[in-house]
């Protein structure tokens, strides 16, 4: 299966008030393959279970991408965004490992 979606990047930290800092995210559109597709839910204490996938994406790594490798928060897939939890880089590829719903600050807001 083909992927293309957006990449989150926290490329700059801003303090938003005293004591208080935000991530400011910079999206960027990235093209490659679906590795691994899937879901698992995690039941707990919760009365709804969290979603986790254990997706993985091949994504064409461009200069942005190799320099801000640290800065990778997300990945828009399936019309959601996931947190990025593990990069293996396989020159010129970058192997993200997705887990569950991204929670954080986005480039919309």
């Amino acid at each position: 299966m083909r992927y293309c979606g957006k990449l989150g990047f926290a490329d700059e930290v801003e303090e938003t008030a005293p004591s208080v800092f935000t991530e400011k995210m910079t999206e960027r559109t990235y093209y490659g393959d679906v590795l691994e597709f899937g879901r698992q839910m995690q039941v707990g204490d919760k009365v709804n279970p969290d979603i986790t996938v254990g997706n993985q994406l091949s994504v064409l790594a461009d200069p942005f991408a190799n320099d801000h490798l640290y800065d990778l928060r997300y990945a828009v897939f399936m019309g959601q965004k996931w947190q990025v939890t593990g990069v293996k880089v396989q020159y010129p590829r970058l192997i993200l490992t997705l887990g569950g719903l991204w929670n954080g600050s986005t480039a919309e807001g």
